[in-house]
């Protein structure tokens, strides 16, 4: 398995004859908002013109919605982008990485030639953030970089202990980036987020992804928050181009789509407890408790069961997350996305049959 490989490849031919169902990647269940289809159908023809270099209208909304300075904001293509463009602008030579987590942090650090040192997040700890142990280890980094909710355990920071180390970090001229990418999936989403913040710590760099909670990862839309004097550097450091015309037309209307979001976030809300209740009635399978639209659990059988349970899987044309190239990971773990109902019960009754031709139960 390919140390940086994603899921939501489904380009592979699926062995039913159809469409390959998706659990490996984390999007929104309700798939486009309606208003986003048609804001995307509506400005088609604006591709013969460059899009805006500055995304002024897609900066605005950002601005309003999520109640930020347009000046402390700084458009991606995907977040992704943006932690590539944070690393290759600032160029640290130490980075923190708690794992298990998302591995385009760990990548784009090293492709911009920074050294990554790993803080294990422990699964007798329930992969809490270990914030004493990122603490003593602030004098030996110039970058941390933490995920929450966490991609792919789910586990939330707790406020309180993320704006202590916050504080010894900016103490100490250490940047941290917060990825917030699975946030928006929250109601309480304000009670943890962070990005009203980096005027109080200004090496704080607060990233969000809007393909997950809005289904645009094939238009590939993001953005941070930070101080205007990153930002600046950010912006001179990319691609001026980097956000395409659909994008941002998609992003404007996905912003004002409330009734979708509303409706995303009760749905989400209610399945997730579904399908980790239903996962957790299967012999040998420890699941932990879902945060936002994805569940992260674990096969007690062991490798050789799960690499025969996915591939029993793939010739039904299904596709699980393998997390067995996370680093920090010691063992057979899983993560499935949270579908629709119909969808969540063909996995289950997928795993229920495979249980049973493998003796599993």
């Amino acid at each position: 398995m390919q140390r940086y490989e994603h899921g939501g490849n489904v380009y592979e031919t699926c062995p039913t004859g159809g469409s390959w169902l998706d659990f490996s990647a984390n999007i929104s269940p309700l798939g486009l908002s309606p208003l986003v289809r048609e804001a995307i159908v509506s400005h088609v023809d604006e591709i013969v013109n460059y899009p805006d270099p500055k995304v002024r209208a897609l900066k605005a909304a950002i601005a309003s919605f999520y109640g930020v300075p347009q000046e402390e904001i700084v458009l991606g293509n995907g977040a992704a982008e943006l932690f590539y463009c944070f690393f290759y602008t600032v160029r640290p030579r130490r980075v923190l990485l708690p794992v298990p987590s998302f591995s385009e942090y760990e990548r784009a650090a090293r492709a911009a030639g920074a050294e990554v040192r790993y803080l294990p997040l422990l699964q007798s700890q329930g992969f809490s953030f270990a914030s004493e142990a990122a603490e003593e280890q602030l004098p030996n980094a110039d970058v941390v970089v933490l995920c929450s909710p966490n991609n792919p355990t789910g586990r939330l920071l707790d406020r309180k202990e993320l704006c202590a180390f916050l504080e010894l970090s900016e103490e100490h001229g250490v940047w941290v980036i917060m990825d917030e990418s699975f946030l928006d999936f929250r109601e309480d989403r304000e009670k943890y987020t962070v990005r009203h913040l980096t005027k109080k710590y200004p090496h704080l760099f607060v990233v969000q992804s809007m393909t997950k909670f809005f289904a645009l990862p094939g238009l590939r839309l993001g953005f941070g928050v930070a101080v205007p004097e990153l930002c600046r550097s950010l912006e001179a450091g990319k691609d001026v181009w980097n956000v395409n015309s659909l994008a941002q037309a998609a992003g404007i209307a996905a912003l004002a789509d409330l009734e979708y979001q509303e409706a995303a976030r009760r749905f989400v809300c209610g399945e997730k407890e579904f399908l980790a209740a239903e996962l957790a009635k299967l012999s040998g399978i420890e699941v932990f408790a879902p945060s936002v639209n994805f569940i992260f659990f674990r096969l007690r059988h062991g490798n050789d069961f799960l690499q025969r349970l996915l591939a029993a899987l793939r010739q039904r044309g299904i596709l699980l997350r393998d997390c067995s190239n996370y680093p920090g990971l010691s063992g057979a773990y899983l993560r499935t996305a949270v579908r629709c109902r119909e969808e969540n019960e063909r996995l289950l009754s997928a795993m229920q049959a495979i249980w049973k031709e493998l003796d599993a139960i």
